[in-house]
């Protein structure tokens, strides 16, 4: 089939015929170059980062949200579907529109939910030792007396659980005691 023949088949549709196959040939294009993107990892290049806006979503917070540009796509790829779909079963085109706006908004909420669940799913090891002050944690090895040597501690930072060495200024601490971390030297917790 070439070019030609297309345009002729897409002229002589009906104007709802044509706003249906528009919409679906057109959104599911910009769907599958934002997949190919997304898979080859190259979909954050493409964000607009002018004045903290994240090109993903229409808001400043960047979170995910009904008005992003992949929840509009998402909304036109379900709405030209659907109305392709029950083009023929459907005679009266009013009715035709609200079902393919309810599979719009719900192909729209599905990806809302989806990337939510996605988002949950991030993780950012790094931590800081210094974010251990303040914590209490679990002792692993016994802690000498008076900084006479080291024990082990296990202290949970950003969901994650971490292993230190550990010194006590006062009396031993036995495996097994829940103790607080006071001050850290070098890589060192203090702890009471």
């Amino acid at each position: 089939m070439q070019m030609n023949d297309l345009l002729t088949w897409y002229q002589a549709l009906e104007p709802a015929a044509q706003v249906f196959w528009g919409c679906a040939i057109a959104s599911s294009a910009v769907f599958l170059v934002q997949a190919i993107l997304t898979m080859i990892g190259m979909d954050h290049d493409l964000d607009f980062d002018a004045t903290d806006f994240d090109g993903d979503t229409m808001d400043a917070g960047g979170a995910v949200s009904l008005f992003s540009i992949r929840s509009l796509v998402n909304f036109f790829v379900g709405f030209g579907w659907a109305g392709v779909s029950f083009y023929n079963d459907i005679s009266n085109k009013a009715v035709l529109y609200i079902l393919a706006i309810i599979v719009g908004v719900g192909f729209s909420n599905i990806f809302i939910y989806m990337r939510r669940k996605m988002k949950k799913l991030e993780h950012n090891g790094a931590y800081k030792i210094e974010d251990c002050v303040g914590k209490t944690c679990d002792v692993y090895l016994r802690i000498p007396a008076a900084g006479e040597g080291r024990g082990k501690v296990q202290v949970s930072l950003n969901g994650s659980i971490h292993e230190f060495d550990a010194v006590s200024k006062g009396e031993a601490i036995p495996t097994g005691r829940q103790v607080e971390v006071v001050a850290v030297e070098g890589n060192v917790l203090t702890v009471k």
